[in-house]
């Protein structure tokens, strides 16, 4: 297994078993809060480290099985293709832009102000990466077990994230922060490439 996505693998395994014995105070300073929810310090409030540290906590054991589980089957691929240090940039780009779509999109809607963790938006960019250089590998979804190609995989959770999102299905799971991981992904991709909206290297 390449050194990033093992190393990923261990700090959200060890910052989960952390959370066994003091989930409070790192929910308190390390989940993402809401804008809305700014105060002092010693009290829940948004702070800006909290766009990367929030993708290290999980509020359950199938949460963070689920999310590392897809880092382990397709983080090893798309590392191998980056590069460990452009690897590490893009999942964390990822993890950042699904905290600002889900701060954008919940401060619209007004939801109220609940905490959001999950390593999702980092998790959500990899499966974008995957499908898009590895589109014909057949990959098999969870529930039910369909095999089909990896593209069409991804395209499928995608739409129904924004499914979920748009009209509020499965309330309690942060729909925007996923699709913000992808779009984070895809801005890096392009970034890689030197497509839109990046002048291409020489």
């Amino acid at each position: 297994m390449p050194p990033v996505t093992r190393a990923l693998l261990v700090a959200n395994v060890a910052v989960f078993l952390l959370q066994l014995g003091v989930s409070a105070p790192l929910f308190e300073w390390f989940a993402l809060w809401p804008l809305s929810s700014a105060g002092p310090l010693e009290a829940p409030s948004f702070q800006v480290w909290q766009l990367v540290t929030y993708g290290f906590l999980h509020g359950s054991v199938a949460h963070v099985a689920f999310n590392m589980l897809a880092l382990y089957m397709f983080g090893g691929d798309i590392e191998r293709l980056f590069g460990s240090r452009f690897f590490l940039r893009y999942f964390l780009a990822s993890v950042v832009a699904g905290a600002l779509t889900h701060l954008v999109v919940t401060g619209w809607t007004g939801a109220p102000p609940h905490p959001t963790v999950g390593a999702s938006g980092g998790i959500y960019g990899v499966l974008l990466a995957y499908g898009l250089y590895f589109p014909r590998r057949i990959v098999m979804l969870v529930f039910p077990p369909i095999p089909m190609p990896a593209l069409l995989f991804v395209a499928v959770y995608a739409t129904l994230e924004l499914y979920y999102g748009v009209t509020g299905t499965r309330e309690g799971v942060a729909h925007f922060a996923h699709l913000g991981g992808m779009l984070g992904g895809w801005i890096m991709i392009q970034y890689r490439r030197g497509g839109f909206p990046f002048k291409r290297r020489r």
